[in-house]
């Protein structure tokens, strides 16, 4: 029932948010973007998930998925939540070392530093099993030294450091192996790259290369035999944060075209009074909410500690919520017409941005593969 039914508390969080989110300016100015994450900071939003023993809120994915819920409906999404709060600190809160945890969990809960997660590569795309990233150790030293490049990852001109994704040699097979590494932004070797993007957003994508990067052995998140695991213990909340941001994006461009659709008249009728206009918004609608029941049942799972049950939902509702949030922005732009195209209502930058929400960070046909394997044991074409 509890992801049927919100809480009172959840209701009070939900409506603390909206009302503080909208007394921000909606803008692209990064600027404007840092104040925004800094003042949601200061009130316990970005760390609601992180421990309460490193100054978090002690909550949960399904606290920061309403955050960034909220944030997105209110035209002021923070994409950095599904990658610092999200990713970044719910692996170093659950395998991270005592001092890693000291050292970088109430930093990110307070909004003070920020960490961008990187594991796409040009030649490896969804299969993660081809991820060239190296790792090995100096025998003399101790130390890592990465060596690799990575693709499309989110903010790293604002982040302290990014998780990167590497993968060392198993001493007993020889075969390679997924690993989490902390590299601060201003080691030697590791340099970026902006990618020139036709996408209008605060947070900027990159190319990372990483040239024999030396790294403490402490720069190892975790245990290095259970990689995957801790791999998926921080995917599997961003795909609920990635929902998260999709319902938020859709439920925004719904709101701008219902209010224009209440006002907007012609024929002496307001023109959301015809069917035509109505009834595709309100399927937007009802496509959207049944995308946030999904989230809450992934987020509640996941909450719970059931990494199983919740890789299966987070897949489901990250995938319903990308196909929501396209539907609604692109019935949303319908709507206003051409006032829907001009930069004054604001819509046409979400035809490109709703699309982020299908691709990324997996892309729908993947999705679709893995609830063809996993949930209805139908054999791979792969």
């Amino acid at each position: 029932m509890t992801t049927l039914i919100e809480s009172e508390e959840h209701k009070s969080l939900r409506a603390a948010v909206s009302a503080f989110a909208q007394t921000h300016p909606h803008t692209l100015n990064p600027e404007d973007g840092k104040r925004l994450w800094q003042d949601a900071a200061k009130l316990g939003y970005i760390g609601v998930n992180l421990p309460e023993a490193h100054g978090g809120g002690g909550a949960g994915i399904t606290e920061l998925a309403l955050v960034l819920e909220e944030l997105g409906a209110a035209g002021n999404p923070l994409l950095m939540m599904i990658v610092s709060p999200a990713i970044c600190g719910t692996v170093i809160s659950r395998f991270g070392t005592e001092e890693q945890q000291r050292d970088w969990l109430p930093s990110l809960a307070d909004g003070t530093r920020l960490m961008a997660f990187g594991i796409t590569e040009p030649d490896a795309g969804s299969n993660s099993h081809r991820i060239t990233t190296t790792a090995r150790r100096d025998a003399a030293t101790g130390d890592w030294i990465l060596t690799g490049r990575k693709v499309f990852v989110s903010g790293v001109d604002i982040a302290d450091a990014t998780l990167i994704v590497g993968r060392t040699e198993d001493a007993r097979t020889g075969k390679l192996k997924p690993c989490l590494f902390i590299v601060p932004r201003d080691a030697p070797g590791f340099e970026r790259r902006p990618i020139d993007m036709e996408l209008n957003a605060v947070e900027r994508q990159f190319e990372l290369t990483l040239d024999d990067v030396r790294l403490p052995a402490d720069a190892l998140v975790g245990d290095e035999d259970a990689g995957l695991l801790q791999l998926f213990a921080g995917l599997n909340p961003e795909r609920v944060m990635t929902a998260a941001f999709g319902i938020g994006m859709g439920r925004y461009a719904l709101s701008r075209a219902l209010e224009y659709a209440r006002e907007r008249t012609v024929w002496k009728t307001p023109i959301g009074a015809h069917q035509a206009i109505a009834h595709p918004l309100a399927q937007a609608h009802i496509d959207l909410e049944l995308a946030r029941l999904m989230m809450q049942k992934a987020a509640h799972l996941y909450d719970a500690g059931d990494d199983i049950g919740a890789g299966e939902a987070a897949n489901m509702a990250k995938y319903a919520a990308g196909e929501a949030c396209v539907k609604a922005v692109d019935q949303a732009v319908h709507t206003l017409g051409g006032n829907g195209l001009t930069r004054e209502y604001g819509l046409a930058r979400l035809i490109t941005a709703s699309r982020v929400a299908r691709i990324a960070p997996v892309s729908r046909e993947m999705i679709l593969n893995y609830v063809s394997h996993q949930t209805l044991g139908l054999p791979k074409s792969y």
